[in-house]
């Protein structure tokens, strides 16, 4: 079994530096751009993808359904387990609102954060029983920075640690239980089309 794990595209927060969390912001057109963009890469690369799921938040439930709409690959009904981290009160603050009100400091504080092992602990169950359910299928997965970055800390521990970039495509490899990746936080889909643009 392969997962193929995207962040979803751009939102309006994501540009204005704001946390999202759980709160349910859209993508913006360029987010949609992106979707598309990850769409067409995915049309012309080897992989064979059999379904999406999705968080169920509207900025990756959108992006997955952009991708299927073009992959003509059906969604599966999402699942909560993979909803991006809940920030409790720093929920739509910048980072220099959230330095204002509680310094520098501002994610060690008790704020009604969910604490980072509990994200691990659900990002894994997630993917452990998505390979006991389709054990012989290949899963695209639509979440979000915050969760896909805890569940690459849990499955390698410090081995990745880059930012995750929207619209980024990672594609892990299930083999005896250990998952192996193929491909991490890659965006060269968005990269080629800011070439082309340049270029034309």
């Amino acid at each position: 079994m392969r997962i193929g794990l995207i962040r979803h595209g751009l939102t309006d927060w994501n540009v204005a530096g704001r946390i999202q969390g759980r709160s349910d912001i859209p993508l913006n057109e360029e987010g949609r751009r992106q979707a598309k963009l990850l769409g067409e890469r995915l049309l012309t690369e080897p992989y064979q993808w059999d379904y999406i799921i999705t968080s169920g938040l509207s900025r990756a439930q959108e992006t997955g359904e952009i991708i299927s709409g073009i992959i003509h690959v059906p969604l599966l009904p999402p699942d909560e387990r993979l909803q991006e981290r809940s920030f409790g009160q720093a929920e739509g603050l910048t980072q220099e609102e959230r330095e204002a009100k509680w310094g520098v400091d501002w994610n060690s504080l008790d704020l009604g954060q969910e604490k980072e092992p509990e994200m691990r602990l659900r990002a894994l169950a997630f993917i452990n029983d998505l390979a006991q359910q389709y054990p012989h299928h290949h899963i695209l997965v639509v979440s979000h920075g915050a969760l896909l970055a805890q569940l690459y800390r849990a499955l390698y521990e410090d081995r990745y640690t880059e930012r995750i970039g929207n619209l980024s495509l990672t594609i892990l490899e299930n083999e005896e239980e250990n998952w192996n990746p193929l491909l991490y936080n890659c965006t060269k889909h968005l990269l080629e089309s800011i070439s082309d643009k340049t270029n034309s």
